[in-house]
């Protein structure tokens, strides 16, 4: 029997529903924690988009009603096990068999719903987790409808919560009506220390404020998100309770990512023979249309078009980067201005630019593989995972020293040999060029490259070590006098 008993909850994860990062984790994470030893269970909304071939797998489980302020609405249960995970799903056509999983008029509501139900169904599955791990804004009210409203049933006394926060940008604000209308709690809970906002309920402040531990996707982002700057006008309420946030990087999945088995890239190599990925160089210039030249190393980017992902230090410095003796191979979608600025450079550069404004999983691995540098100037990031999968395929970063990048990419020291890519610290355009100017003066010594190279592949980034730093916090967690 398992020690360690836990709920893992979010709004969506792979291989059902995916918008961004929070699902790869929740698709992940638990499979990692059970193999640990845990008994680590996910649950999640039953949307109209889950394929066809999950939805005959699952089992009913049955149902009940939720009581939701004035609201009696219908909640069934449906179970899979997927690859040694047994996954719940909270079944309501009328919340969830919508097109798309965010964005609706009735957003509040239906992740409230979500909230109170996944508390609900928890005897009707006969599971009674020691812990629930909440994740972003949809479940924030978890925590408080756990200490509000089942406190006094025996079943619910001893369950303790952790919320982690994947990105304090997208909070779930409301008018303030929904404190009653729709979470069925009284105004003393609208108050600073509570879900008060701005005269606005905002369902990631109560999971801050009302969940036992707090965790977000890097020990960097962890300090950053009290200042104000990273803050998102939050940083007050979560300096009151500094005392219980921790930072644990987010990790990436090393079978399905491994440049030794990967069948989505052209050639397979590893940390020991290198040679392997100046192949998949090769061809990704081949099937690119750039010139094939082992001495000019191509720049690689895997991004939203966005500010938030320092395309504006880009878009400042483009001329000049451009000068330089790179190839420079970008994919994704965003802003016009920018998908503009790269489309305009690969008319006037086609020997120097790939520009390619789409979201395609095969060319975004053989950008990880074939490239031999990866951009990332981001304004801020959580926690990353481009990084992560550049050092793994060899690819070296250059990223700007914030949250999750500056806990992973160590910048390289050529008088010890450490390091894993090149860093600049002040969001600042001239910094960036002079990083990528310093990556590509090692780029020219053959051995201190190669050295770097492999200082990358050999490290471990997997989810594997970081389930152990959360079974560490789970453990604490328990042990922790009520």
């Amino acid at each position: 029997m398992s020690d360690i008993k836990v709920l893992f909850a979010a709004s969506e994860a792979v291989p059902f529903a995916k918008t961004g990062g929070l699902a790869d984790v929740a698709g992940t994470l638990p499979g990692e924690l059970s193999k640990l030893g845990a008994d680590v269970r996910l649950i999640m909304p039953k949307y109209k988009s889950i394929s066809q071939s999950f939805v005959d797998r699952m089992e009913y489980v049955g149902y009940i009603y939720i009581e939701l302020a004035w609201r009696h609405q219908y909640c069934a249960v449906l179970k899979l096990v997927c690859e040694g995970v047994t996954v719940y799903f909270i079944d309501n056509e009328y919340y969830f068999n919508r097109d798309g999983l965010y964005g609706h008029f009735d957003e509040a509501e239906q992740f409230a719903f979500f909230s109170k139900a996944l508390l609900s169904v928890l005897p009707l599955i006969d599971f009674k987790p020691d812990i629930i791990h909440c994740n972003d804004w949809q479940t924030g009210a978890v925590s408080i409808f756990l200490k509000a409203q089942f406190k006094y049933d025996e079943f619910y006394k001893d369950i303790k919560t952790i919320y982690t926060i994947h990105n304090l940008k997208y909070q779930g604000i409301f008018p303030k009506e929904v404190l009653g209308d729709i979470l069925g709690l009284g105004w003393d809970y609208f108050d600073s220390d509570g879900l008060e906002f701005h005269d606005c309920v905002n369902y990631m402040k109560a999971g801050i404020a009302y969940s036992d531990l707090i965790t977000t996707v890097s020990k960097t982002y962890a300090e950053e998100i009290k200042n104000d700057f990273f803050g998102e006008n939050l940083n007050g309420i979560i300096n009151k309770h500094a005392y219980k946030l921790y930072g644990i990087v987010n990790g990436i999945d090393y079978q399905e990512n491994d440049p030794a088995a990967d069948k989505r890239i052209f050639e397979s190599f590893d940390a020991e023979n290198i040679e392997g990925k100046f192949e998949n160089k090769r061809m990704l210039q081949q099937s690119l249309v750039l010139p094939q030249r082992r001495d000019i190393p191509i720049i690689g980017i895997v991004s939203r078009l966005v500010d938030q992902k320092g395309f504006d230090l880009i878009a400042c410095v483009f001329e000049e980067l451009l000068k330089l003796p790179i190839q420079l191979v970008v994919l994704g979608t965003g802003e016009s201005k920018y998908e503009e600025m790269f489309k305009n450079a690969a008319a006037w550069y086609q020997d120097k630019v790939s520009a390619n404004f789409k979201y395609d999983g095969v060319l975004a691995q053989r950008i990880y593989a074939g490239a031999d540098m990866f951009l990332m100037p981001s304004l801020y990031e959580p926690c990353g995972l481009s990084q992560l999968f550049s050092l793994r395929y060899g690819t070296v970063p250059i990223v700007r020293e914030t949250g999750g990048l500056k806990d992973t990419i160590m910048p390289y020291n050529e008088f010890t040999g450490e390091g894993n890519g090149f860093t600049f610290a002040n969001y600042n355009a001239h910094e960036m060029l002079d990083a990528i100017k310093r990556a590509l003066g090692f780029y020219g010594q053959k051995d201190a490259w190669e050295a770097i190279i492999r200082n990358g592949m050999k490290q471990d980034f997997s989810w594997k070590k970081s389930a152990q730093e959360y079974i560490k916090l789970y453990r604490k967690l328990l042990a922790m006098e009520e």
